[in-house]
């Protein structure tokens, strides 16, 4: 498969056998991820940590956008716009979910070309400046005892909005950045974590926002302006590119005191005919 992908049918290419040596020797065959119940792999190094604390950020910070609201309380929100008919705001959850569907699939045609921190990053501060303009027309809108028409079409623009810088960056990485992080040994289990992570942040969406909604209205908004101005710092200084790194490059970038820094540092890999990596040399 390696020859046939990455070799051009050449068994004997230097980059196949580069490619094999280095599985050989990261991948430990009697490692924890053979034993059901060991789940030490995840944290008896200070990179193996790094990583599962890299895997469960992003993925409970995916659900902590707004997103949550704006996915199952869609109704409510609308009823702060003044859209309160039934009709209206069933054709506008149809038309917001489409649309979130379109840019999706955008965001997975470019997170290959682009990279996944500057798309995670895009869609984060995305997300904060649409929730503020959210805020602004909501609070307007509610000032003017629900009469301001642009108010509440700024809203609805505010809305969609969001759905596509969200889907454009967030949505494609959900599948794929809390994978790439983890080494072979900690696959399964780190995304066992990962899925927990994300069923917790579903608690906080599904018990905690209506009761906020319908005890302080708009103004919830004003929390999610601050999260995710949080979450994109977070994601700023913390977490690492993984775009063109392959699972072996990995490991040393999570063992590098600064993986963020080295994750984005060019290298020029040369390696003998025997597929040995003979000089790495930063650019």
């Amino acid at each position: 498969m390696l020859a046939k992908w990455h070799g051009y049918g050449n068994t004997d290419s230097p980059w196949v056998r580069l490619q094999l040596a280095e599985y050989e020797e990261f991948l430990n065959m009697n490692g924890a991820d053979k034993r059901w119940w060991d789940y030490s792999a995840l944290f008896k190094t200070h990179a193996s940590r790094y990583r599962i604390a890299c895997n469960c950020i992003f993925a409970i910070f995916a659900q902590w956008a707004g997103n949550g609201v704006l996915s199952y309380f869609l109704p409510a929100v609308l009823t702060t716009a003044g859209y309160t008919e039934d009709i209206t705001q069933a054709n506008i959850n149809l038309g917001y979910a489409c649309f979130q569907f379109v840019f999706a699939l955008f965001g997975a045609f470019w997170v290959e070309r682009i990279g996944r921190r500057p798309m995670m990053l895009f869609s984060m501060a995305g997300c904060c400046v649409t929730w503020i303009g959210m805020t602004v027309a909501t609070g307007l809108f509610a000032a003017s005892d629900n009469t301001n028409a642009s108010a509440a079409k700024a809203t609805l623009a505010m809305i969609f909005l969001f759905g596509a810088v969200f889907s454009i960056g967030i949505t494609p990485l959900q599948a794929l950045y809390p994978v790439e992080v983890l080494s072979f040994e900690m696959r399964a289990k780190g995304m066992a974590f990962s899925a927990l992570a994300v069923n917790a942040g579903g608690l906080l969406n599904q018990f905690a926002w209506p009761v906020s909604l319908k005890a302080i209205g708009w103004h919830t908004y004003i929390v999610f302006v601050v999260w995710c101005a949080v979450q994109w710092t977070v994601f700023y200084f913390f977490l690492p590119e993984t775009k063109a790194h392959t699972l072996e490059e990995l490991d040393s970038i999570f063992q590098a005191r600064n993986p963020v820094k080295a994750s984005l540092t060019a290298r020029k890999v040369a390696f003998s005919a025997e597929g040995k990596i003979v000089a790495v040399e930063e650019l």
